[in-house]
């Protein structure tokens, strides 16, 4: 028997639904032309259920509160896009100025701290690992720390595996030559490059501090998903979560506007990043 045909729209008072729902569930705000979205992005769930609907999914989660239901249509409803060494400017910055600096200030202890937080597939957090390698840090205690909401994408980034179209995105060819190896159809990105990053499942609404401190957060095109009072909270978590003087990089259309008083923003090269005060 085949997977059930999703022909049924999403009734107006079960639109409602999910929008309180994955925002109770993942602080996403939602607008009211977002059909398609919830759409494409619920019928796996609703065909993996064998449901007929989106709107029988809707009574399954009003009627159990199913927790892992419940998740998985938070995780489904999450943003991951991402490649290696997406917007060059902020690695052009790190790699001209704040790793010159970190290199001078410690250079007796040789640690760094840094976090990716929206790491989804884990390019990220591997670019900034590999960026490290590459500029000499190799006999540094690194720690490089990827988050992000979704605990179905970071089991692919702890794999460490990746399509040729996703290495296609932004990795060098020298970078692919040098860390990578071909594991059938995919790519393998060794294992020294891999230790240098842990993976853990977090909601940014929650409290972030015993996380840090870190000299460098990633926090990018993240913001735009969540309410005003959502985005200052949590820029002061991650805010607290930096050493004086550490920088948050934040997506081109985000900024850290609402706590001015916490970070210093500055324009280096091409990149605007935001110093921790």
């Amino acid at each position: 028997m085949g997977s059930p045909t999703i022909t049924e729209g999403i009734h107006s008072d079960n639109y409602r639904f999910l929008q309180e729902y994955v925002y109770s569930q993942a602080g996403i705000v939602l607008e009211h032309d977002k059909h398609y979205l919830f759409e494409s992005r619920l019928a796996p769930i609703v065909r993996q259920l064998g449901l007929g609907s989106i709107n029988d999914l809707c009574a399954l989660l009003q009627a159990t509160r199913g927790v892992e239901v419940g998740r998985q249509v938070a995780e489904a409803m999450t943003t991951n896009e991402t490649y290696f060494f997406r917007d060059p400017s902020h690695y052009d910055a790190i790699r001209g100025v704040l790793l010159p600096r970190l290199r001078e200030e410690r250079r007796d202890t040789k640690k760094l701290w840094l976090w990716s937080a929206a790491a989804s597939t884990g390019q990220e957090a591997y670019s900034l690992a590999m960026l490290l390698l590459e500029n000499g840090f190799g006999d540094w205690n690194i720690q490089i720390l990827g988050t992000d909401f979704s605990s179905q994408v970071l089991e692919r980034a702890r794999s460490g595996k990746y399509h040729q179209i996703e290495v296609n995105r932004g990795l060098p060819a020298t970078l692919l030559v040098k860390h990578f190896r071909r594991s059938g159809v995919e790519w393998q990105l060794s294992e020294v490059v891999r230790r240098m990053v842990r993976f853990e499942t977090i909601d940014l609404r929650k409290s972030m501090r015993p996380l840090g401190p870190f000299d460098l957060v990633f926090c990018r095109n993240v913001m735009i998903y969540f309410d005003a009072e959502t985005k200052k909270n949590i820029l002061n978590e991650i805010h607290g979560t930096l050493f004086r003087g550490g920088w948050l990089l934040l997506g081109g259309a985000e900024s850290a506007l609402g706590v001015d008083e916490k970070f210093e923003r500055q324009t280096v090269g091409n990149a605007i990043v935001y110093v921790a005060r």
